[in-house]
């Protein structure tokens, strides 16, 4: 029997954003269809409720893959030390009290002033050998981890579409959406693709709605 989609392997496919300008109207057009779907997920909702619970107090989270600043400012409103980490220049809106470090998180050495560690719609653009990477600076020092992300599945493209063009999305958004959602990830695959240990860390997996996968991770005492 061939496999469906959902039990694929991920399958990572250079998006077309990647290499756009970012004042180009592609590009612009594309980001405004990009919070829609945020919206829609709920996913920056849902970090907003349990963020707060789950840092402790002193604690510093750092945002990777922060784009345009639309997670991080209102979690700096409700408190949190939010500090963001992409690739792009500060945003306009990123609050004046909370460090914007512009850089690959590749290359990035200061994990071990972020006890805490989130990201969204950012986990699906790695490969596995990426994941381990990361995953290996987060067993050295991280105590969280919180993902909001995609569920990768042949529904869920289907319903991805439907929503694409009932917006009329921009063709690089229907482009680049279809094959992140072939990128996601299903079941327990992030934490084991990432290589945390089971013995060190507690992992929860989220299915909300039927396009979100969330993830949280705690250290062990």
């Amino acid at each position: 029997m061939p496999l469906t989609l959902g039990q694929r392997p991920r399958t990572l496919c250079a998006e077309i954003l990647d290499a756009l300008p970012a004042d180009h109207p592609d590009a612009v057009s594309s980001r405004r269809d990009l919070r829609l779907f945020n919206a829609a997920m709920g996913n920056w909702r849902w970090m907003q409720a349990v963020m707060p619970s789950l840092v402790r107090p002193g604690e510093r989270v750092l945002e990777i893959g922060a784009g345009g600043g639309e997670l991080g400012a209102p979690m700096v409103q409700k408190g949190l030390a939010w500090d963001g980490l992409d690739r792009a220049p500060r945003p306009a809106n990123w609050p004046a009290s909370s460090a914007w470090l512009q850089a690959d998180v590749f290359e990035f050495d200061g994990w071990e002033r972020y006890p805490v560690v989130a990201g969204n719609f950012v986990f699906h653009h790695f490969s596995e050998p990426q994941l381990r990477q990361l995953g290996a600076k987060l067993n050295r020092h991280a105590r969280l981890l919180v993902v909001g992300d995609l569920r990768r599945g042949r529904l869920q493209q289907c319903l991805f579409w439907a929503v694409a063009c009932s917006i009329r999305a921009n063709r690089v958004s229907r482009h680049d959406g279809w094959i992140s959602i072939a990128a996601g990830f299903r079941r327990r695959e992030l934490p084991t693709q990432l290589g945390l240990d089971p013995r060190i860390w507690r992992c929860r997996v989220v299915f909300s709605q039927i396009s979100a996968y969330r993830f949280i991770a705690e250290r062990r005492p």
